[in-house]
């Protein structure tokens, strides 16, 4: 058996590996098979730029799935693609125009998407290439795009068909606008902000009277666009009023009061409410009830238009606003201005303040879509995970309201329509197919049609990603082998944007959900909770961590924290510990393959007789791992089966069996040759466990070991997932061994606390609680000297504590150290002081926390880092009290 290098070289085994696997078509899935199917479609990422830290955790956790699903036996594709990411690739289009002085606009619609088209070339080029350097197993053949022909052909299909069943429709509407990237935002595209404002209390003097009907309003340059001012009709300072009207300030036009008891709230404000249908949702609703006009003042770059006074056209809002206010008060319009805090919409890409408009748009009919969505989570036909998700999902689908997909963009699936150029004429075309140049109108007759010009949501897109990628509308063998999908898996933050849209858009068009469970993971964040941004510099970027330390180092990182509803608080030393872990499995397997050089193989199971009780405790706790493990990736807890995988082969395999096993490999005969097996055995179940998560350096160890294992498939990717089937139990030899090495940590605990060094023998004595215990440390009174480092050992029921003795107080036993009186009274005195330290900090920590102010003037993520601070204190001077019990108690 060739020898290991000294340290684990992840470039060197992650640059061989990964085209073998994929030119021996190991990624790949058949169409038609007997094994049960498994198919994950991958979150297509952006073709903005390049691949951040969540891609990565998606990555991480599906390729963990998929490689699972495939040692399983199942017939399993990882179906890959990327999305055109209509506003998101415009944007980062146009701001590289915009460093060469030119805009969109200077190139036109074709040139421009021309543009583009060559940009989403570069991005995939580099997302293939860090999607490769992670080692994600997907079926590349397979790899779709959201604006390749056969995508497109199904986005045509599914808008033809709902407007043919008039759930899609063309209507006037409030909806949210962009006023930096020129385009109707859909709800879920807006983020509502908590900005300090003011409340401006403004006089309208009611026509015909000495009165003035005082409103209050956050938006005092809107009043331009008010066609009413509205009171409730039961509230007696007002009842009096309706049917008047008010003179407009600032203009020379007069408008209704009208009565709506449900606008308006006699409690806030003034309890009179401005009306402005062009500029707000409740208003606009509010103008349909009462049958208002609707005036838009607002030019689509959020500029006044020519619907207000001269003085104020082309004006920018804001500063519209300044302007209003000081002629306001010039004329003795404004009453008081009060500060106000209230949240307000901003866009989510451009950050700017999103502008309520009426505008004329495509929209879907969500709620014949929602129900059926609805209906089939609460059959359990699709579950999420974690649980708590499904309330949230059926909270947002139970009040959907109509979506909007129409963009105001170039970059996209341009909306399937028509519109004939005659004048005065209505009269469209929707079809799958561009119409001939000399197609008449379905209306009146004449040629010339013009296609809309806009966009569609890109989110309409994706939606239909589950069976489009997989050939829909045709009726393929990948969509009977592979629809439904076993499992989605994605981060929460897109339930309502993708999610619930794939789940009406499959059930509709397909009659069945989109997949079977939705697997939701969490955010992940830098070590103190805050999300990763470049303005705050906290931005790991996998891609270097992948170049540093390894694709296993950080997958089985991300994964080990990704646990169910968690998000995750990642850091370098985080990531630098799991590399060290890789490395320790690199030198076990060194250690093992060292000792494996005289060993012929085929590595079968010895005989209950043959094995020594370390062998024994070893097989015990293996079985154990592999059933735990393997039930816990096919329970969605992949940090469970991390942790155990990372438990068993440092803390047993390494720390431990190496150490027992030496003795047994220096004996030579027999002994030598049963150790050998259990090695191998060991080390080829603990690979195929980890390999999911870690692909690289189990695969590469494997490929050696195999020369002793027999008969074995040619790559550890198609190799069976170990189930603990064969690898006998036996839990009075484990568990007597289990009572030695707590022993033996507990003196090696002791001397580490106190600085001694580990090769520094010394006398101990220890008090076994029970004569069983007694009777398995006496038959290991060797393992226990030699890897305890003891000078003297006594084992002595009935001893008692010595002086200058430090003492563990086990489960099975206590152990008295001999340490020395100076040494030991050393040690309290730092311990105590660092104590001290300890509780002072805590009592700082409570005392903030404490404090109401403190409580809602901080930032969430402070408040959380003080909460963290004073859970760590805690369990610092538990474990001080610990410490100092041992020494001092």
């Amino acid at each position: 058996m060739e020898p290991l290098s000294k340290g684990y070289e992840h470039q060197e085994v992650e640059a061989r590996w990964y085209p073998i696997w994929r030119e021996r078509g190991y990624f790949k899935a058949a169409d038609t098979s007997d094994a049960e199917p498994f198919c994950i479609v991958i979150p297509p990422p952006n073709v903005t730029g390049v691949l951040h830290m969540g891609h990565a955790l998606t990555f991480a956790i599906q390729d963990a799935m998929v490689r699972f699903a495939r040692m399983e036996g199942k017939n399993t594709l990882w179906l890959p693609g990327t999305d055109h990411a209509g506003i998101a690739t415009q944007m980062v289009v146009e701001r590289e125009l915009g460093k060469e002085g030119r805009s969109r606009f200077d190139l036109g619609r074709d040139a421009f998407i021309d543009e583009v088209w060559r940009w989403k070339d570069k991005s995939h080029g580099r997302i293939t290439e860090q999607m490769t350097a992670l080692g994600v197993s997907v079926d590349w053949d397979r790899e779709r795009f959201t604006l390749d022909e056969g995508l497109s052909r199904a986005v045509r299909t599914v808008f033809v068909r709902l407007y043919e069943e008039g759930l899609i429709y063309r209507a006037q509407r409030m909806v949210n606008w962009s006023p930096a990237i020129r385009t109707v935002l859909s709800d879920l595209e807006v983020e509502e902000k908590e900005l300090k404002s003011h409340l401006w209390h403004i006089a309208y003097p009611v026509n015909g009277t000495d009165e003035r009907l005082v409103v209050a309003t956050t938006r005092p340059e809107t009043m331009f666009g008010d066609t009413a001012v509205a009171v409730h009709p039961e509230d007696e300072r007002y009842r009096h009023l309706i049917g008047k009207t008010v003179r407009l300030p600032l203009t020379d036009r007069d408008i209704p009061i009208i009565g709506d008891g449900v606008a308006v709230d006699p409690a806030f404000g003034t309890g009179a409410l401005k009306i402005t249908p062009g500029h707000d949702f409740s208003d606009f609703e509010t103008g349909l009830r009462n049958e208002l006009p609707v005036i838009s003042i607002m030019t689509p770059d959020a500029h006044l238009n020519d619907n207000v006074p001269p003085a104020y056209r082309g004006m920018e809002r804001f500063a519209a606003r300044k302007q209003v206010v000081e002629e306001l008060e010039a004329q003795g319009f404004l009453v008081k201005i009060e500060p106000y805090t209230h949240k307000v919409g901003h866009c989510q890409r451009s950050g700017v303040v999103v502008e309520p408009t009426v505008s004329m748009q495509w929209f879907v009919r969500t709620k014949p879509l929602a129900d059926p969505a609805i209906q089939a989570v609460r059959d359990g036909r699709t579950v999420f995970v974690p649980a708590s998700w499904e309330k949230t999902y059926m909270n947002w689908m139970e009040n959907i309201r109509d979506w909007c997909i129409s963009r105001q963009l170039w970059w996209g699936h341009r909306v399937p329509v028509w519109y004939c150029t005659a004048a005065g004429c209505d009269g469209m075309i929707v079809a799958l197919q561009d119409p001939a140049p000399d197609a008449c109108c379905p209306k009146c007759g004449a040629t010339g049609l013009r296609q809309d010009e806009d966009v569609l949501d890109t989110w309409f897109s994706s939606g239909l990603w589950p069976f489009s990628t997989l050939g829909w509308p045709e009726d393929t063998a990948a969509l009977k082998t592979f629809y439904p999908t076993t499992v989605m898996e994605t981060g929460f933050d897109i339930l309502f944007f993708w999610v619930a849209r794939m789940m009406m858009m499959g059930l509709h068009f397909m009659g069945d959900v989109p997949f079977r469970t939705v697997y939701l993971h969490a955010m992940v964040r830098d070590e103190h909770g805050l999300k990763m941004s470049k303005t705050k510099g906290n931005v790991i970027d996998p891609l270097e961590i992948v170049e540093d330390v390894g694709a296993d180092a950080l997958r089985y990182t991300l994964v080990t924290m990704a646990a169910q509803g968690r998000d995750v608080k990642l850091s370098l030393d985080r990531i630098r510990g799991y590399r060290d872990f890789i490395n320790k499995l690199w030198n076990a397997a060194r250690f093992t393959f060292m000792n494996l050089e005289d060993f012929a193989g085929p590595a079968t199971m010895p005989a209950d007789g043959d094995l020594a009780p370390a062998d024994r405790w070893i097989l015990t706790r293996l079985n154990e791992a592999m059933v735990q493990a393997r039930t816990a990736l096919a329970e969605y807890r992949y940090n469970d089966a991390a942790n155990v995988l990372y438990h068993f082969v440092w803390h047993r395999f390494c720390d431990w069996y190496l150490e027992l096993s030496k003795g047994a490999l220096a004996e030579g005969g027999a002994r030598r040759r049963t150790t050998q097996a259990v090695l191998a055995i060991v080390m080829d179940q603990c690979l195929r466990a980890m390999h999911p998560l870690a692909p690289y350096v189990t695969e590469e160890l494997w490929q050696r070991l195999r020369a002793v294992l027999g008969d074995t498939p040619d790559s550890i990717m198609i190799a069976s997932y170990p189930t603990g089937e064969g690898v006998p139990g036996f839990a009075d030899a484990a568990q007597a061994m289990d009572e030695v090495l707590d022993v033996i940590s507990a003196i090696r605990g002791i001397k580490a606390q106190l600085g001694i060094p580990p090769s520094e023998a010394v006398d101990v004595i220890v008090r076994p609680h029970q004569d069983e215990v007694a009777a398995h440390l006496k038959a290991h009174e060797d393992d226990v000297s030699r890897l305890g480092r003891i000078k003297a050992l006594r084992i002595d029921a009935q001893a008692t504590r010595p002086a200058g003795a430090a003492v563990a107080v086990g489960n099975h036993a206590d152990c008295y150290v001999m340490v020395g009186a100076d040494r030991l009274a050393s040690e309290v005195a730092r311990l105590t002081k660092e104590r001290e330290r300890a509780e002072k900090e805590l009592a700082g920590v409570q005392r903030k926390l404490s404090n109401e102010q403190f409580l809602e003037k901080a930032k969430p993520e402070v408040v959380e880092g003080e909460r963290e601070k004073a859970e760590e204190l805690t369990a610092t001077l538990a474990r001080l009290g610990e410490a100092l019990g041992a020494l001092a108690g």
